[in-house]
């Protein structure tokens, strides 16, 4: 239906134009005007306006008609549609028979299960829906689509809610429920992507593999295991046929951002169709596992580069790692906020917690990407004290302009100058009003004020010697007040960009951190924090 519409639209634009894009050679005429004009009333207009004193030539020149009255002419028209059927014929033809016949399946299977969900929905209102009650089903609806739809739009989903300065609050609220724990794959599946992908029998590298997974998720699966020499290790496995329905679902849904621009250019203005773009090359390059191992070594060498021993992160084994399997030292401890087993490992916890932010704050600067998903899970005190920063699959790297304004904002938060706080986030919004700084500096403050009356509560399960502990309402709480803080933005004019709005979160976890391990302890003045917060803004190396 899409194609059949563009090429409507390409052969209307072509026709209007004449000869000149050689679709359509003869200009019959019909009473002084093109027969063309009968059949598409705004064209004839456009002549009507240039016809006193016109050439024949000029009335012919329809290079300033605009069908959509958006300022484009029929020949833009025309030469944007070309490119669109092209790159469709494109898509068609790089994805897969049966990847484009089991997603239509798919995609008609949430479609019908999310209507008949949103309708039993609306019944049960007791009345007639409104559009109002459409509307604010809307973003359950929407993340319910994407858990069904399956890995792509998990991830999508994923993105959405790490994305507060993108996306409307609303949105970014439902999709942090957007659920990327799935059934697990057969075990013979594993076995046959593992000995694919490092070319040799399993028992060549390992000694023994869990048939039973650790964990999984949307793209992988993760299994213990020991290698042959005898380290106790972790697979990831990326999962079969997630590699091949990724590329055509994100390639299908960067060609739909462009049909949009299409039909609507308000749209370009949002950069609808460069957001699109980066989320396809983010999250095409989680499938490229050796990516995940790059950022894994690139951070390792900053902690031996500034001889930073009481934090680690994991091994990996090379030999037995690919583009879709990666083996890792497995690490045994527990994660940050379990304060119980903490305590069992470490005398200070304080002490702890601070060596961790420092050592994050450390690498937003001296690493070339900082780790963007610091939630609970993915930090872990050791049984020998140290500190274990694991899952390197989210990455952020900081642009030239947003680390200026990092660079500021630290200066200001060191002395609790919100004013220069709020200077540098006017910098850094691109804002073209005119701010009034104390104003926004006084709503900052009373933020910051709000975040350090929080209480946090933890919650924390084992089963066998896996640990797992969460933060009562620990995402809810950091994108909330994230969303607050792009809400109080948005007010002054002021639109953050996202590598700002992923720093600016990992900061909030710790501040999360801070509460349960360190409750009497202000990061903006202690020592200990202050002095790296100075570091940061003088680009020197840090001492954690």
């Amino acid at each position: 239906a899409l194609l059949v519409s563009l090429f409507l639209l390409q052969g209307a634009a072509a026709y209007q134009f004449g000869g000149r894009l050689g679709v359509h050679n003869s200009a019959r005429t019909l009473g002084g005007r093109s027969s063309c004009c009968k059949r598409l009333p705004w064209l004839r207009m456009q002549q009507y306006s240039t016809r006193s004193g016109s050439t024949a030539s000029q009335v012919g020149d329809f290079s300033r008609a605009s069908p959509f009255n958006d300022g484009r002419t029929a020949e833009d028209i025309s030469r944007e549609a070309n490119k669109l059927i092209q790159e469709a014929f494109q898509l068609a033809s790089e994805t897969p028979p049966q990847v484009g016949i089991r997603r239509t399946v798919q995609a008609a299977r949430a479609v019908l299960l999310t209507g008949s969900e949103l309708l039993q929905n609306l019944q049960a209102l007791g009345r007639a829906p409104t559009t109002e009650d459409v509307i604010a089903q809307a973003p359950a609806t929407i993340r319910r689509l994407f858990e069904l739809l399956g890995a792509t739009y998990v991830k999508l989903g994923q993105f959405v809610a790490s994305s507060p300065t993108l996306f409307p609050a609303e949105y970014v609220k439902e999709f942090q429920k957007c659920l990327d724990s799935t059934e697990s794959v057969p075990f013979s599946q594993i076995k046959r992507i593992i000995e694919d992908d490092l070319k040799g029998d399993l028992s060549t590298f390992y000694s023994f593999v869990d048939e039973k997974p650790l964990a999984s998720a949307s793209i992988a699966q993760v299994h213990a295991a020991k290698l042959k020499t005898g380290e106790d290790v972790v697979i990831k496995v990326q999962k079969p046929g997630v590699g091949s329905l990724l590329k055509a679902d994100l390639a299908f849904v960067s060609f739909s951002s462009k049909v949009l621009e299409f039909l609507n250019p308000e749209f370009k203005r949002l950069s609808l169709a460069d957001i699109a773009a980066d989320i396809r090359n983010i999250m095409l390059e989680e499938l490229d596992f050796t990516k995940e191992a790059k950022n894994i070594e690139e951070f390792r060498g900053f902690l031996n580069s500034n001889r930073i021993a009481q934090v680690t992160c994991p091994r990996v084994y090379y030999q037995a790692s690919g583009r879709r399997v990666l083996t890792m030292e497995r690490f045994y401890g527990s994660p940050l906020v379990d304060l119980d087993a903490i305590r069992a490992y470490t005398e200070s916890p304080e002490t702890t917690l601070i060596t961790a932010l420092n050592t994050w704050m450390a690498s937003v600067i001296g690493c070339s990407s900082f780790h963007a998903d610091v939630h609970a899970g993915n930090l872990l005190v050791l049984r020998d004290g140290r500190i274990a920063f694991i899952d390197f699959g989210i990455v952020g790297k900081i642009s030239p302009r947003t680390w200026q304004a990092v660079e500021e904002i630290a200066q200001g938060f060191s002395v609790s100058d919100y004013n220069l706080v709020a200077a540098a986030l006017v910098r850094l919004g691109a804002t073209t009003d005119n701010v009034n700084v104390p104003a926004f500096a006084a709503d900052i403050q009373r933020i910051i004020e709000r975040i350090e009356r929080l209480d946090v509560e933890v919650a924390v399960s084992r089963s066998g010697d896996q640990v797992q502990a969460v933060m009562a309402a620990e995402e809810e709480e950091v994108t909330g007040t994230l969303l607050d803080l792009v809400a109080v933005g948005q007010e002054y004019g002021i639109k953050l960009p996202r590598d700002f709005g992923l720093l600016l979160k990992q900061t909030l976890y710790f501040d999360r951190y801070t509460k349960l391990l360190a409750p009497g302890l202000d990061p903006l003045q202690d020592d200990r924090i202050r002095s790296t917060m100075r570091d940061l803004a003088g680009q020197d190396v840090i001492d954690v």
